[in-house]
């Protein structure tokens, strides 16, 4: 009894795609390490942490609205929007503080993606259309109405300085030189765990799932669509302003035109992770892998002698096989269906 439970568990582990992404993972870093030993320190493994919170954190907005059965184009417009639009208000108002910071950069992803959320959720219109839409809308209008000069580090707040180099745990290598797990990376748990806390244990977390799998079966069974879709493009408005300030705090720079145009690496890094982009089907444990993959593949080009422009290729790469392989598993569990 006790070995069929085990081989049970094992076989169930093995048709995970986290089970195999680990793995990958594992494997590549130790290549990777081969080629320079200090890729699997700590301290690159926190510097890794910090450097990809930000992009961890809109991960998990592209994972709500993949779930859902939708897509999202504009969440980087939407970062870049808080952030430059907050650095401003700071600078024009003399007021030095990141929660202030935070508050505006928030309030402002949350109002835009209200309007996404208003014209899915109300005016039916597809979610690619829409959010293509709005992601020029929403870029323009920062660039003609708050305008297009950059920050420089000289002009920036120092609260967002401060914030960048805060660390929650303070370590000392062999030669003395200090380094320290960024308050980024907590952040980044902290909300994938707020996530998975509302996808697991809320009406709400099963509505987003039920909605993805089969939107009519969700309307039947007494879920608000509307309501439902209308929070998760809310929500990732909100996920988006915090990481537009994660993002000004680590450079120590803000450019309205930065950001935008990284949208197909974070979406790659959630397909990677196993979230079907067809919807009502991924976990937060492979979106946050997926993020990992991506960042080592991301950080590792130079050292294998790759130029870095061949991110864009394995970009594409990771999302035509992942989007190949949902597609087979789809069609296997239709012909199973039939075949029963």
């Amino acid at each position: 009894m006790v070995k069929n439970n085990i081989n049970f568990k094992v076989q169930k582990l093995l048709k995970q795609n986290e089970s195999y992404l680990f793995l990958v993972i594992i494997a590549y870093s130790i290549f990777i390490t081969s080629l320079n030993s200090s890729f699997l320190s700590l301290e690159n493994l926190f510097d890794l942490g910090k450097s990809s919170a930000g992009m961890g954190i809109m991960a998990i907005g592209v994972f709500m609205v993949l779930l859902s059965g939708g897509i999202d184009i504009s969440f980087t417009a939407i970062a870049i929007s808080g952030q430059y639009i907050a650095a401003n208000v700071l600078i024009a108002s003399g007021v030095d503080n990141i929660f202030f910071a935070f508050l505006i950069s928030c309030l402002v992803g949350v109002a835009l993606g209200a309007i996404n959320g208003l014209l899915i959720s109300h005016f039916k219109i597809p979610t690619l259309i829409t959010t293509l839409g709005t992601a020029s809308v929403f870029h323009g209008a920062l660039l003609t109405i708050v305008g297009t000069k950059a920050i420089n580090s000289a002009q920036l707040p120092d609260c967002f300085k401060a914030f960048g180099a805060k660390d929650v745990l303070i370590l000392t290598k062999a030669n003395g030189v200090n380094y320290g797990l960024s308050i980024f990376v907590i952040i980044f748990i902290l909300l994938a765990l707020l996530t998975w806390l509302i996808l697991k244990y809320t009406m709400l977390g099963r509505g987003i799932y039920a909605i993805g799998g089969d939107i009519n079966s969700a309307v039947r069974s007494g879920f608000n669509v509307a309501k439902i879709q209308f929070f998760i493009y809310c929500y990732v408005g909100f996920l988006a302003g915090i990481a537009g300030v994660l993002h000004i705090s680590l450079i120590r720079y803000s450019n309205p035109t930065y950001i935008v145009g990284t949208e197909l690496s974070v979406i790659a890094a959630v397909v990677l992770g196993g979230t079907r982009i067809t919807g009502g089907s991924g976990t937060i444990i492979g979106t946050i892998m997926g993020v990992a993959m991506v960042t080592i593949l991301n950080n590792s080009l130079i050292l294998v002698g790759l130029s870095s422009y061949w991110q864009n290729f394995f970009v594409g790469l990771i999302i035509i096989i992942s989007v190949s392989i949902t597609s087979y598993q789809s069609k296997r569990s239709i012909g199973n269906i039939v075949f029963r």
